[in-house]
């Protein structure tokens, strides 16, 4: 049986997966609360891979890469410490993040590999390039999509579904955390 590959990614109404330099919005667009961050820690507390882009995986070890175990918060602790595939064709090992293996070679073929051998399920936080290409491919089972409740149209970087196909979608699960931030959970189908 093949494994689940959940796509989760974060955006603004606006559908922007990021701002840019100078933007003071502060992490996730200081919209967060109690109610979102026991979400995102019940979420990643289960048993799951990780499987990044070179891109994402190069800002998290940015961001994440520097700060001491114990200063972390933790859903990033969590994150940090999940066994993790990077599937790169421009990174060399070793990876310099807990528990990560390098994957050389095309997403498609990578992935579609992993969700055959994988005992766990696996889930992909941004990496917006390669999960477009994977879900264009059938590969993606469930896209979680978080929406904040900003628009970023002068600041917002990073277009999630820009240059994606046309996708039917599924509603399988819908909440709402702190009485403002909107969690989707869709099942992909390609457009025909």
């Amino acid at each position: 049986m093949a494994a689940l590959y959940t796509w989760d990614v974060f955006t603004t109404l606006d559908g922007f997966g990021s701002f840019g330099p100078g933007a003071d919005w502060g992490g996730y667009w200081g919209k967060h609360g109690p109610e979102f961050l026991e979400q995102r820690r019940a979420v990643l507390a289960e048993d799951q891979r990780m499987v990044l882009g070179a891109n994402t995986f190069r800002m998290f070890t940015k961001l994440l890469g520097p700060i001491p175990e114990a200063d972390l918060d933790p859903v990033n602790a969590r994150m940090r410490s999940l066994p993790t595939t990077v599937v790169s064709s421009t990174l060399e090992g070793p990876l310099d993040w807990p528990d990560a293996t390098l994957a050389v070679g095309d997403a498609l073929d990578v992935v579609a590999l992993l969700k055959e051998e994988s005992a766990v399920p696996l889930r992909s936080h941004g990496s917006l390039a390669m999960n477009r290409a994977l879900m264009a491919a059938g590969l993606v089972d469930r896209v979680q999509v978080t929406v904040f409740p900003v628009v970023s149209a002068r600041t917002g970087t990073f277009p999630v579904f820009a240059g994606a196909e046309d996708f039917d979608l599924d509603l399988a699960e819908a909440r709402t955390f702190d009485g403002r931030t909107q969690e989707l959970v869709y099942r992909p189908a390609l457009h025909r």
